[in-house]
């Protein structure tokens, strides 16, 4: 027996949605623009209407849900990280400033040596 995992396809009526969604913010930011004459709270009020009615739109459907629901796990499990203190934080930047530099001069003294060997003692060219 397979076991695979089953994904739901979407609604009409959710792809309706967003579809209206999309269609209010085009229509919040277009208004915006259209009326560039106008004071410009009117201008950030159409803004942010478009802005509102599409998120009130995605909001309803199945995948503004989900990603609620994805937002407030995110936050749930942020709250669960436990944070290094100052000192800590300090200590691991000096243990990685300290690898960085071990590591340019390994890198630079492997490039140094095989520049060495191969211009001057397989090819001879003295440079």
């Amino acid at each position: 027996m397979s076991n695979h995992p089953v994904q739901t396809v979407s609604t009409s009526n959710d792809k309706y949605k967003v579809i209206l969604a999309v269609v209010a913010a085009v229509a919040g930011v277009a208004a915006f623009y259209i009326l560039a004459g106008q004071a410009t709270w009117i201008r950030a009020a159409a803004l942010v209407l478009g802005l509102v009615i599409a998120a009130g739109f995605v909001a309803t459907s199945e995948m503004g849900r989900d990603f609620v629901d994805f937002a407030k796990e995110s936050v749930r499990e942020t709250k669960k990280v436990v944070w290094p203190t100052r000192k800590e934080a300090g200590q691991i930047t000096a243990v990685v400033f300290g690898f960085v530099l071990v590591m340019a001069l390994f890198l630079w003294g492997t490039d140094q040596l095989i520049g060495f060997l191969l211009y001057d003692v397989i090819l001879g060219w003295k440079k």
